[in-house]
């Protein structure tokens, strides 16, 4: 389930996709939507193989938090003594994680290749050991012969897919089937076979069929049932340097970071480890129906311009500034993931924006409107300080920051304790993705444009901005938050023009 931190790493820079569309209540199914328009593929795919690690999902690694996920998610809270709300924050990740991550080890978890039948194959090598070749593949078994996995390739005129499936998709005197499912790359059976649980997995192309099949004795299925469903998800009928390419897999989401091609075990952790934190889709009702997704931004000149991120506003028909009304003019600069929208008449206060570097260690308050069906239509606060004054790979236009962001917090103000702005909020990193490649969570480490890019910006496009004082008085959190946030305003991106 680890894949190289470096490579982790390579994928890191801001280039997301935004997540859109949806809506957002408290009944399951917008939960769902929620899941599946906030978050990466790959944080979803990391989260379905955990969740399967700790026995509480069966289904498909597909990367869609449908009712079977969330099941899943609050079946795990419930177990575990955590309010089951189906809504994942530290403590379960935790739990998950440690839990997860000792059922796989328990299995002795590992990858193998099989030359025999060109396929690759997950493998419970503290269970089972190398049996041998077979007439049509290789076998696997435990020293008491209770659990059995094979390989098989059939090969040659008449071998097909289809013929396969209605043969072993069909009950028998001594076989029943229990799930027999067909997709884009071939099948998949189980069932019991004279008492004792089955599980198979076929692909490949008519005339040359791949197969892996596991069984168990019934004493071995709490153990085992976990590593099944991993390990049928993971199965690839045709493994690295196979001469057949593997049918129906083709790469998709290219922006995402997903191709699914790749090896399986890297499947659940690819796609950017970085998270844009601006889209948050919008509740039903009138008041938005037209909105496709959300983030924020701040006032920066007194004749109504006000600062985003580019990846808020750049793929809007319109955009709505709160309720100020709809832009008439949007400049982006996607370089540096800046934006500028324009609502004439009056927008509220302009924010003091820093010309230099804030100090290492600074206390700071990022300003937004997070997950706004969520938590609250009006203004949220979260504190920090600056960790470092560079982004990842040493890119000067960013900063580190503690303070907690959350998607809808793109293009708010990070203001110090005196209401300077000193960044631009911007991106948070993938947990989840993290986890799997380093085995602990990161802690609080998310990102925003330094102050000197965004002045840049204004000044390349002419803006009439409020360059902060150099000494400034240092106030409360309450205080400088009364100070700021007229200034700081809902981006809506509209979805009709």
């Amino acid at each position: 389930m680890r894949r190289h931190f470096k490579a982790l790493f390579l994928g890191c820079f801001l280039i997301a996709t935004p997540a859109i569309g949806g809506t957002l209540t408290s009944d399951a199914t917008s939960l769902s939507s929620a899941y599946n328009h906030e978050t990466e593929v790959g944080f979803r795919l990391g989260l379905q193989m955990r969740l399967a690690w700790a026995g509480d999902y069966s289904g498909a690694f597909d990367g869609e938090i449908d009712a079977a996920s969330l099941r899943a998610i609050r079946d795990f809270q419930a177990r575990h003594g955590l309010a089951a709300t189906g809504i994942i924050d530290e403590d379960m990740l935790r739990r998950l994680i440690d839990i997860s991550d000792t059922a796989e080890k328990a299995t002795g978890f590992k990858l193998f290749d099989d030359a025999e039948t060109g396929t690759r194959l997950a493998l419970p090598t503290a269970l089972v050991s190398d049996a041998g070749t077979t007439d049509v593949g290789r076998v696997w078994r435990s020293a008491d012969g209770s659990i059995e996995i094979e390989t098989v390739r059939l090969s040659g005129d008449g071998q097909s897919l289809d013929g396969l499936f209605e043969v072993l998709g069909t009950a028998t005197e001594t076989r029943t089937v229990e799930d027999a499912i067909v997709s884009i790359d071939g099948f998949s059976v189980s069932g019991q076979e004279n008492g004792r649980p089955y599980a198979m997995r076929f692909g490949g192309v008519d005339g040359d069929v791949r197969g892996y099949v596991i069984s168990f004795a019934r004493s071995d299925e709490a153990k085992l049932r976990p590593f099944v469903t991993v390990a049928m998800n993971l199965f690839e009928p045709v493994g690295p340097g196979s001469e057949l390419r593997l049918v129906g897999r083709e790469t998709v989401g290219e922006e995402s970071g997903i191709v699914s091609a790749v090896v399986p075990s890297e499947r659940a952790s690819l796609g950017s480890s970085l998270l844009h934190v601006g889209i948050a889709p919008e509740p039903d009702g009138d008041r938005t129906a037209a909105v496709d997704s959300s983030g924020s931004g701040f006032v920066v000149s007194k004749d109504g311009w006000l600062l985003t991120n580019a990846h808020v506003a750049k793929a809007c028909r319109s955009v709505m500034v709160g309720t100020a009304g709809k832009a008439d003019q949007i400049v982006i600069d996607e370089a540096n993931d800046l934006a500028l929208v324009h609502v004439p008449g009056d927008l509220g206060t302009p924010l003091s924006v820093m010309t230099g570097v804030p100090r290492l260690g600074e206390d700071v308050l990022a300003l937004g409107y997070p997950l706004r069906s969520i938590l609250a239509d009006s203004l949220n606060v979260t504190r920090g300080n600056i960790s470092s004054l560079l982004g990842l790979g040493n890119d000067p236009r960013y900063l580190q920051i503690s303070a907690p962001v959350q998607p809808g917090n793109s293009g708010g103000p990070l203001v110090d304790l005196s209401g300077r702005v000193v960044g631009v909020v911007t991106a948070k990193l993938n947990a989840v993705a993290i986890a799997d490649a380093t085995g602990d969570i990161p802690q609080s480490i998310n990102f925003a444009i330094r102050p000197d890019a965004a002045v840049r910006f204004l000044k390349a496009q002419g803006i009439d901005y409020i360059a902060a004082s150099a000494s400034a008085a240092e106030k409360s959190v309450a205080d400088t938050t009364e100070g700021v946030q007229s200034g700081i305003l809902p981006v809506l991106c509209l979805n009709e023009g």
